[in-house]
């Protein structure tokens, strides 16, 4: 495994497994496969309701704690101080543990700032070693990193050949934040797996084009967080440390970038409308 430095000196995989949309009743098997070919990386949240079953499949692993990076994220109705902090200590017990590797705040809505000055209070009393933010443009993550006492760490966000944030990650760069790559693989979407050019450069290395879209993104500097369900797909996502993408596949690689969303634009007004139904419906049900 590879590794990167986050800006406090923490070491933090360069790939992990990641369980968005894994379903409870299959996700403390699927995390216990993921361990047992090899992760030491595991991403979860507060919204994809199965932070327990991840606990459980750490403990039945029997792996030290201490060789596993643990990730999940507050999730918007935590949002504001006392509920985030409530809502990180409620996860830790969920997740059967004293600690977070890596605590982030999941969406840049709602009162994130009051989120934040509770990780950063949870993080300097060593409940969690670092702390970041997911789904912040470069507009949100600057604003945060200037005007917070901590600078996040880590930002998560949408990273793949067709949406290579290019741009946001030359300013993550600027203020030493980590970007890291939710849906690497763009969940397929455009046909990303059987496109041409990739397909062909996965020939000439003798692999996949998922391996090919992992090591690409890895050689950038980006931190990687493939799903799967599947222990084969799991042990061929960790198979991507035994080669290296030319600097001309690299190009090529760069020049697929379509420089936009997948799925849906944070900075849409209909998009922010949907998150906040959500939070709506959650809070009546």
């Amino acid at each position: 495994m590879e590794y990167v430095t986050l800006s406090n000196g923490v070491k933090m995989p360069v790939l992990g497994y990641g369980v968005y949309q894994v379903l409870a009743e299959e996700c403390e098997r699927c995390v216990l496969d993921a361990l047992s070919v090899g992760y030491r990386s595991i991403d979860t949240a507060q919204s994809y309701f199965n932070e327990a079953e991840v606990g459980s499949a750490i403990k039945k692993s029997g792996i030290p704690r201490g060789e596993i990076f643990l990730t999940t994220k507050v999730w918007i109705e935590h949002y504001g101080y006392e509920p985030a902090k409530q809502s990180v200590l409620e996860s830790m017990e969920k997740l059967g543990t004293d600690y977070l590797d890596l605590c982030l705040l999941h969406q840049p809505f709602s009162d994130y700032y009051g989120a934040w000055r509770a990780l950063e209070e949870l993080y300097e009393a060593g409940k969690i070693r670092s702390i970041g933010i997911s789904n912040f443009y470069p507009d949100r993550m600057i604003d945060i990193a200037s005007f917070s006492r901590i600078r996040p760490m880590v930002n998560q966000v949408e990273t793949h050949p067709y949406n290579q944030q290019t741009k946001a990650k030359e300013y993550m760069d600027k203020y030493g934040v980590q970007i890291e790559a939710w849906a690497p693989f763009g969940e397929g979407r455009g046909g990303l797996f059987a496109n041409p050019e990739i397909v062909k450069i996965g020939e000439k290395y003798g692999k996949t084009s998922a391996q090919v879209m992992l090591r690409w993104n890895i050689q950038r500097g980006v931190v990687v967080l493939p799903k799967s369900t599947h222990i084969e797909r799991m042990r061929e996502n960790l198979d991507v440390f035994d080669f290296t993408l030319s600097d001309e596949d690299m190009a090529k690689m760069e020049s697929l970038d379509k420089n936009e969303s997948s799925f849906f634009s944070h900075s849409d007004p209909a998009t922010v409308e949907w998150f906040v139904k959500m939070v709506e419906m959650r809070k009546n049900r």
